[in-house]
Parts: structure tokens; C-alpha cells; sequence
């Protein structure tokens, strides 16, 4: 009878014989289905217009590789090959991996990107600002290609009044390049739009070539027009996006770059008006608490607390004074009175009010002090206080003291 073999069996005959026959083998094909894992193991096909084989690259394999894989480049990789026995398939298991015929393109590109940075073409000021809403907007692509589509839909549905003009064009092959810098210069002698997206959906580094052209570049470069680079996917790179005013990741997002939404926009703008609404009236509140004590009723009250100690002080000084000059002027009332009566007290007025009187000798003309000073014969002129007696000296005697 015929042999029979279990799964594992029959599949591991075919794994032995497999990779006995394929050791080390070098397979070129066009990346597709390119799908990195969490673990960090790269997974992905190699097809070309009749087949496919899947492959995988281990962690452990990556640190050598110095570019970045990506869907659409044409790759030469090492490897063996292996069967995976739980889904029963075969799969490339990959040593090193390179680009197949891409070395060169990517050396011309980086000497033509430097000659074109020489020149000046990159340089952040000759950047223009784009418009936050545009009346018309120009798409410089493929017109039947997925990018104009995605564009046109993210329009309607975000900015439905935008205008749109489509300049169509070829976006790969030998002819693209001259296609594409002639519709950037029609957009701009007929000044058609308000701003361009130029650009297409993914493909190969040889698909995208076109972009990268001088002539394009040179287009870009010089577009009065404000221009947005949407070249491929946002992993992909062509000389028209440091040319351009903006580099858009996508197409889809330079749709979005020229399409604000004027709703939102407009619910920002009563947003930001509320804010400011309120920030001014929180300033002005502030701004009458800090003046309400500079009020007419409050600076009054304020002004009297700060005279009243003064005023009260004031009139402790004028009374302090009152009262020292009150009293001084008693005093000098006081001796001003004793003056005048010790004055009065030795008036002649006084003495003579007081029964005494003054005697003259009329032959000496003086005043008699002693009865000496009279002779018998004498006359006298006597001067009491009222009236005047005149008489004659009999005699004088001397008084006996006591």
C-alpha cells in the first residue's frame, strides 16, 4: 500500500527540502503589504506582475538596514527560505535587504537637492503665507487619480463654498514633470486660484520621481500663488516639498490646510469674543473696586480722617496758647497794678489826699523839710491838697524825739 503521512509529517518534508534546496538566495521584487509589529519584526511580500512571496526581517536584523522600507520600492533582499508549518505556508526570511536599482536615483536626487539649496530655492524667506480662506482653490494632479477625489470630498464636506479648479496632468512617467510645471505656470499667468495643492497619492521612489524634477521644483519655487505639497504618503519625500510655501503629509491633509471649517471658525470667534467679554468686565469690576474708595462720600470721610487728628491737635495748640498768653497777660495785669499803686502810694497828689501838706518859704522859694529852714517873719505859702493858705512864721522850735 501506499505510504501515508500525517500533516506535520508531509509539511515537514517539505520544510527539510525546501530549505535544503534554498540555503541562501538573493530574490528582487516590489514591496507591498508592509506591515512592522510590535514585537519590532518587519513583516511584508515581494511581488511582480505574475507572483507573490511573503517575508519577514527579525529585529535582530534591523540595526543594518539604513533606509526606511515603504510600499512600492523595488528591494533585492538575502535570505533563505523557510516554511511556516502552522499556516502551512512558505515564507522569505530575510538577512539584508537594499534597494534594487534606487541607489542611484537617491545619489541624483541628493546632488540635485543640494545644487537647488545653493541656489536658494529652500530658503525660509521666500515662503508665502497661505490663505486661511480661500475663494478658489487649484489641484494640480491626476484628474482621475484617488488624490483629487479625497480632496474634492474633504472640501465639500468641510468648506462646500470653496471654489475648485483642476488642472489636470500626468504624475509619473517620462512626460510628467513638463506637465506639471506647465499647469503650475497657467495657474499663475491666469491667476486662477488663490492657492495650489500639487501633489498625487502614494507610489514607488521611481513613481515620484516627476516631483522631484528641476523643472517642477523651479515651478514651485517661482509660483506667485501660495503652493501646498501633498506628494504621496506621509513617509514620502520629493524636492517640490522644500520648494513649496507648506508641505502637506497627505493629500487629504492639504485639503484640510485650505478648507477651515467656517463653522468651527466661527463658533472660535464667539468663543474668543466671550473671553474677551468676560476678561474686559473682570478688569473693569477690578477696576471700580479699586476706584470705590475714591468716591466724592468716601474721600470725604477719608479726607476728615486724615484732617480731624490734625484739626484736633490744631485746637489743642490754639488753646494751649490761649491759655499762655491768658496767663501771662494776668501777670503782667497783676504787677502792672502793683506799679500803679506804688505809684499812686508815692504821688504828691496822694500824700497831700491823705492830710499833708506842702509848706514853700516865699523868701527862698523852697520847700521847708525842717522848721529850721524858717525864720520868725517868714513868709509862708501852705499847699494842702485842695486850696492854698498863706501865713506868717512867728516862731520855730525843735522837736524833742522820743
Amino acid at each position: 500500500m501506499q505510504q501515508s503521512f500525517t500533516v506535520s509529517e508531509l509539511t515537514g518534508l517539505i520544510r527539510h527540502n525546501l530549505e535544503s534546496s534554498f540555503p541562501q538566495i538573493t530574490v528582487e521584487g516590489e514591496l507591498s503589504n508592509f506591515r512592522p509589529s510590535g514585537s519590532g519584526h518587519l513583516y511584508f511580500s515581494l511581488k511582480d506582475p505574475e507572483a507573490k512571496i511573503d517575508a519577514v526581517m527579525f529585529k535582530n536584523r534591523l540595526p543594518a538596514l539604513n533606509f526606511e522600507p515603504k510600499d512600492g520600492m523595488l528591494l533585492r533582499v538575502r535570505g533563505r527560505i523557510s516554511v511556516y508549518p502552522q499556516r502551512g505556508n512558505y515564507q522569505l526570511v530575510c538577512e539584508d535587504m537594499e534597494l534594487a536599482g534606487a541607489g542611484d536615483i537617491l545619489a541624483m536626487l541628493e546632488k540635485r537637492k543640494r545644487a537647488l539649496a545653493a541656489e536658494g530655492l529652500f530658503d525660509k524667506d521666500r515662503k508665502k503665507p497661505i490663505p486661511l480662506f480661500p475663494e478658489t482653490v487649484g489641484i494640480v494632479s491626476s484628474q482621475t487619480g484617488a488624490a483629487v477625489q479625497d480632496i474634492l470630498n474633504i472640501l465639500r464636506r468641510r468648506a462646500s463654498g470653496i471654489h475648485v479648479v483642476i488642472f489636470p496632468t500626468l504624475v509619473q512617467g517620462d512626460d510628467a514633470a513638463e506637465s506639471i510645471a506647465r499647469r503650475i505656470e497657467q495657474a499663475n499667468q491666469w491667476k486662477l486660484a488663490d492657492v495650489l495643492i500639487v501633489g498625487r497619492g502614494g507610489g514607488s521612489l521611481e513613481d515620484l520621481l516627476p516631483f522631484s524634477e528641476e523643472a517642477v521644483v523651479r515651478a514651485v519655487a517661482d509660483s506667485e500663488i501660495p503652493v501646498i505639497s501633498a506628494v504621496g504618503h506621509e513617509i514620502d519625500n520629493a524636492l517640490c516639498d522644500l520648494a513649496a510655501d507648506l508641505r502637506a503629509p497627505t493629500p487629504s491633509a492639504a485639503a484640510e490646510l485650505v478648507s477651515a471649517n467656517r463653522k468651527e471658525t466661527l463658533e472660535r470667534v464667539i468663543f474668543l469674543k466671550e473671553e474677551i467679554k468676560t476678561a474686559l468686565q473682570s478688569k473693569l469690576d477690578r477696576a471700580r473696586l479699586l476706584l470705590r474708595p475714591f468716591g466724592i462720600d468716601d474721600l470725604e470721610q477719608r479726607f476728615r480722617s486724615i484732617l480731624q487728628p490734625v484739626l484736633v491737635r490744631f485746637d489743642d495748640a490754639k488753646e494751649t496758647l490761649i491759655f499762655s498768653l491768658q496767663e501771662r497777660l494776668d501777670k503782667y495785669r497783676m504787677r502792672l497794678a502793683l506799679t500803679r499803686t506804688s505809684l499812686e502810694a508815692g504821688s504828691p497828689l496822694a500824700i497831700l489826699e491823705r492830710g499833708f501838706s506842702v509848706v514853700i518859704n516865699e523868701r527862698s522859694g523852697k520847700i521847708l523839710r525842717r522848721g529850721q529852714d524858717a525864720k520868725p517873719g517868714d513868709k509862708l505859702r501852705i499847699r494842702p491838697m485842695e486850696g492854698l493858705v498863706l501865713a506868717v512864721t512867728e516862731k520855730t522850735e525843735k522837736l524833742q524825739e522820743s
